[in-house]
């Protein structure tokens, strides 16, 4: 087994000194659904959901989830993001959210990317609980990442 290293040599939890490290350029795409009643789909889609604009709302959440991910995530190097997007795809069964996050530094941006894809649907799940209390997220992975001393990786 490979040494983890989010653990120092006695077991106990640390943050990853990245200190030696050189800043590259650094990438990385997740995504994630939510599915849905053709109801609250519908509503989304029309921008007729009463607590306001769905998708425009998790977009922003989605932001600020992206930079806060290392207040969220334990033992995460805060980063400044160079940029965030996330992309909302509606399609028959609900709603496809995808961010990209971008940066250059001494660590990846992987759980950025995570963080605001699994937010943003949150906040989806939020705004359309009225109409469908029985929306499920899921599939949230990460698909792509780029730079680093890993290198370049794609899911499958």
């Amino acid at each position: 087994m490979t040494r983890l290293t989010h653990l120092d040599e006695h077991g106990q939890a640390h943050m990853v000194d990245v200190g030696a490290k050189t800043p590259t350029h650094r990438a990385a795409i997740a995504g994630g659904r939510i599915t849905m009643s053709a109801q609250a789909r519908a509503a989304i889609a029309e921008g007729t959901v009463p607590k306001g604009d769905v998708i425009a709302t998790a977009r922003i959440a989605g932001i600020m989830a992206a930079k806060r991910t290392s207040e969220l995530i334990p033992l995460c190097h805060p980063l400044g993001l160079d940029a965030i997007a996330i992309d909302f795809t509606l399609d028959d069964r609900g709603v496809v959210v995808t961010a990209s996050a971008s940066l250059t530094a001494k660590t990846g941006v992987e759980m950025e990317a995570m963080t605001a894809v699994s937010i943003a649907l949150l906040t989806i799940y939020d705004m359309a609980k009225a109409i469908d209390k029985g929306m499920v997220i899921d599939a949230v992975r990460l698909i792509e990442k780029r730079g680093g001393k890993s290198g370049p990786w794609r899911a499958a």
